[in-house]
C-alpha cells in the first residue's frame, strides 16, 4: 500500500477558521519566521537550496537556486511578485491555499523577502478569484496588525509592505514576465529573455517570482529543517505535492501527495481519486495541467514526480491531472484544449498567433465530420512550423511557451489515437454523444 503522504501545506485545512491569524498562531504559525530573523539572509537562502523545493508553478526550477540569482549589490530596490495568477485549465490547488490557509503563504513570504532583501512584495491574483483575494486580503491586514508586515517586522528592523493585486483574467499573465508587465499597468505581453526577473524585472529591478504553493512550504523547511523535508521527495525533488485530480474519478479534488505516487495510485487509491466510476476504463490522463501531453492507458505507472515525467517526455506542470475514460473523444478533447490556447494568446509571436488558430480550425474540422485524412498530416505540418521538430519538451520558437507547448499535446493525440481521427474523417461524423459545447457551436 502506498504510504500516507506527510501533511506539509494542507495540515491546517478543515480546521475552524483556519484562514484566521489566530487559527494559524495556534498551530505554530510564525514561529519559522521568527527563527528565519535569527538567522543570516544567505543562511535561509541555503537551508532552502537544501531541502530541495522545486518550483510549483509548472516549470519546476529549484527555488534556493532562483534565490541566489538576485544581485546581492544591486542599488535598485528588489521585489519579490508572488504568482497566484493560477489560470491553467485543470489546476485549481493554490486557491485552496488562499482560501483554507493564507497565513502559511504570507509567512513564507515574509521569510523568502528576508533571505532576499525584499521589502516590497505583490501577490498577482487571478481575476476571477474574488473569493479567495477577499480572504487573502483579510490575512493581509491582520498580519500588518500583528507586527508581521510594516516598518519593523516583529521588532527587528526589517521592514516589508505586502499588496494584493488581481488581474482581469488573461492566462497569459501566469507566464511570469507577463504578469509582471500586468504589475506594472501594461499590457501582459510576455518579454524577451534575457534579460531575466531576476537581474531586470518588476519596474526593471531585481525580481524573484515564486508561486503560491512554492512559498507555502518554505515554513515548514524552517520549522523542521532542510534535510527532513528533502527526505520526504525524491532525490532531486524534496517535499509533497498538491495535485488537482479531475475528469472521470470517483472522488475529484485536491489532494497532498508523495513524489513517490504514481498516475494509477492517485486515480485508484482510496485516500484519493478511489478509481473510476462504474463500467469506465481509464483512456488517457493529462498529468500536469493542459498544456502537457496526454498520457495512454498503460503508461499510468510513471511517478507524478518533475524527473520522472521528463523521461517519459511529460511534465508534472501545476499539478492538473485530468482523467479521461472511455466515454471520451480525443478529437475534441484536443480540440477544446488548442481552443483554450488559441484564444489566450497574446498575439505577439507569429508561430503562436496564427499557428494556434490554424490548429483549431482543423481539429474543429474533423470533429464537425468534414475532415479529411490528410488533415492529420497537415496539422503535423502546421505543428512543426510552429515548433520544428514537435519534440518535448519543445523548441522555443516565441517569447513564452504558450505557442511551442500546444503542438506536443497534438502530436501525442494523433499517434495515440489515429484510429479514432480516421474514424470521425472516414464515416463524417464524432462517434461520440455530443457535448454542450458542441451542441452551443452548432447553434452559433
Amino acid at each position: 500500500m502506498l504510504p500516507a503522504a506527510e501533511k506539509v501545506i494542507t495540515r491546517n485545512w478543515g480546521k475552524p477558521d483556519s484562514w484566521t491569524l489566530e487559527a494559524y498562531r495556534k498551530s505554530g504559525g510564525y514561529q519559522s519566521l521568527e527563527k528565519a530573523l535569527g538567522m543570516s539572509p544567505q543562511a535561509v537562502t541555503d537551508e532552502v537550496k537544501k531541502s530541495n523545493l522545486r518550483g510549483r508553478g509548472g516549470a519546476g526550477f529549484p527555488t534556493g537556486l532562483k534565490w541566489s540569482f538576485v544581485p546581492k549589490d544591486s542599488p535598485k530596490p528588489k521585489y519579490l511578485a508572488v504568482n497566484a495568477d493560477e489560470s491553467e485549465p485543470g489546476t485549481f490547488k493554490d486557491r485552496y491555499i488562499l482560501e483554507n490557509d493564507p497565513h502559511m503563504l504570507l509567512e513564507g513570504i515574509a521569510i523568502a523577502a528576508f533571505a532576499l532583501g525584499v521589502h516590497t512584495a505583490y501577490i498577482y491574483a487571478r481575476g476571477e478569484f474574488k473569493f479567495p483575494t477577499q480572504r487573502l486580503q483579510g490575512a493581509v491586514d491582520e498580519a500588518y496588525q500583528a507586527g508581521f508586515f510594516g516598518p519593523s517586522m516583529l521588532g527587528k528592523g526589517f521592514a516589508l509592505d505586502v499588496y494584493v493585486v488581481r488581474g482581469a483574467g488573461a492566462y497569459i499573465c501566469g507566464e511570469e514576465t507577463g504578469m509582471l508587465e500586468s504589475l506594472e499597468g501594461k499590457k501582459g505581453w510576455p518579454r524577451l529573455k534575457p534579460p531575466f526577473p531576476a537581474v531586470v524585472g518588476l519596474f526593471g529591478s531585481p525580481t524573484v517570482v515564486n508561486n503560491v504553493e512554492t512559498l507555502a512550504s518554505v515554513p515548514a523547511i524552517l520549522e523542521h529543517g532542510a534535510a527532513w523535508y528533502a527526505k520526504l521527495g525524491t532525490e532531486k525533488s524534496g517535499g509533497t505535492k498538491l495535485i488537482c485530480l479531475s475528469g472521470s474519478v470517483k472522488r475529484p479534488g485536491v489532494f497532498e501527495i508523495s513524489m513517490r505516487t504514481t498516475v494509477r495510485q492517485l486515480i485508484e487509491d482510496e485516500r484519493y481519486g478511489q478509481g473510476m466510476p462504474a463500467g469506465r476504463k481509464v483512456k488517457a490522463v493529462i498529468p500536469g495541467g493542459s498544456s502537457a501531453p496526454v498520457l495512454a492507458a498503460n503508461e499510468l505507472d510513471v511517478e507524478l514526480e518533475f524527473e520522472a515525467l521528463k523521461k517519459v517526455d511529460n511534465m508534472a506542470g501545476s499539478g492538473g491531472v485530468i482523467v479521461m475514460d472511455d466515454t471520451t473523444c480525443m478529437v475534441r478533447s484536443l480540440w477544446r484544449v488548442i481552443r483554450f490556447y488559441a484564444e489566450e494568446s497574446c498575439g505577439q509571436c507569429t508561430p503562436c498567433r496564427e499557428g494556434g488558430g490554424w490548429l483549431e480550425k482543423i481539429l474543429e474540422r474533423i470533429e464537425r465530420g468534414q475532415g479529411r485524412e490528410s488533415d492529420l498530416d497537415l496539422l503535423m505540418d502546421v505543428c512543426d512550423n510552429i515548433s520544428p521538430g514537435v519534440a518535448w519538451p519543445p523548441a522555443q520558437t516565441t517569447i513564452c511557451v504558450l505557442g511551442p507547448s500546444m503542438p506536443p499535446a497534438v502530436a501525442a493525440g494523433i499517434q495515440m489515437f489515429r484510429d479514432e481521427y480516421l474514424t470521425h474523417v472516414r464515416e463524417g461524423r464524432c462517434p461520440f454523444p455530443p457535448d454542450r459545447l458542441l451542441l452551443r457551436l452548432a447553434r452559433v
